[in-house]
C-alpha cells in the first residue's frame, strides 16, 4: 500500500511540477506549485519526516506561496512576453525533469543503483524528537551561528528602512489641524471642457 501511495503522490508532483513551468498563466503556475508543495509534505509523510512535511505546509504554502501569489496577481505581467522564451527554456526544463526522475527511482529502488536500503522505525520513533536532539546537541553552535546572523540581517533591514531620507512619517497633530476646505478644492467646469 505505500507503494501504491508513492507512486501515486509522486506521479501528481511530477504532473503538478511539469504544469508550473509549462502552464501560459502565472497564477495557474502558483496555485500548481502549491499543488507540488502539498504532494511533496505527502511524500515526506510516507518518509517518516512528519516535522519537515509541517513546516513545508505551514511555511511555503501558508506564506511564501500566498505572497507570490499576491505578488503576481498585483503585477502587471506580460503573457506575450512571457510565451516567447518557451521552446528557448525547454531543453534545459528536460534536463531537469529527467534528474527529478532519476532521483525518485533512486529513492524508491536503492538496491537497484546500488545503494543501502534504509531499515524502518518502530511505532516509537519521534522524528521531531530526534530532529530536536540532532540539532541542540551536535549541531548547536552553528544553529546558534545562524540564528544570530538572521538577526543581525532583520536588525539591518530595519534599520535601512528607517533612515530619515528614506522613510517619509506622518504627523498626527498636523492631519487633524487641517482645514476640511483646504483639502478638496472644487472647480466647475464648462460643457465645453467637459466634452473634451
Amino acid at each position: 500500500m505505500e507503494k501504491i501511495l508513492f507512486y501515486i503522490f509522486s506521479s501528481i508532483l511530477l504532473f503538478a511540477a511539469s504544469m508550473v513551468i509549462t502552464v501560459r498563466n502565472p497564477i495557474q503556475a502558483t496555485l500548481f506549485l502549491i499543488l507540488a508543495f502539498f504532494t511533496s509534505a505527502a511524500i515526506w509523510l510516507l518518509l517518516e519526516a512528519e516535522f519537515l512535511a509541517i513546516i513545508l505546509i505551514l511555511v511555503y504554502i501558508g506564506a511564501v506561496m500566498v505572497l507570490f501569489l499576491f505578488v503576481v496577481m498585483m503585477l502587471d505581467i506580460n503573457l506575450v512576453s512571457l510565451r516567447e522564451g518557451f521552446i528557448k527554456y525547454l531543453p534545459i526544463g528536460l534536463l531537469v525533469s529527467a534528474l527529478t526522475a532519476f532521483e525518485m527511482m533512486a529513492v524508491l529502488k536503492p538496491e537497484n543503483f546500488g545503494l543501502s536500503v534504509p531499515t524502518p522505525h518502530d511505532s516509537n520513533y519521534s522524528n521531531t524528537e530526534e530532529l530536536g536532539n540532532i540539532l541542540y546537541t551536535v549541531y548547536s553552535y552553528p544553529f546558534e551561528l545562524a540564528a544570530a546572523i538572521l538577526l543581525i540581517a532583520i536588525v539591518a533591514a530595519i534599520t535601512l528602512t528607517l533612515r530619515r531620507g528614506i522613510s517619509k512619517h506622518q504627523d498626527p497633530s498636523q492631519q487633524v489641524q487641517v482645514n476640511p476646505k483646504d483639502r478638496v478644492k472644487l472647480v466647475k467646469m464648462t460643457n465645453s471642457e467637459t466634452q473634451k
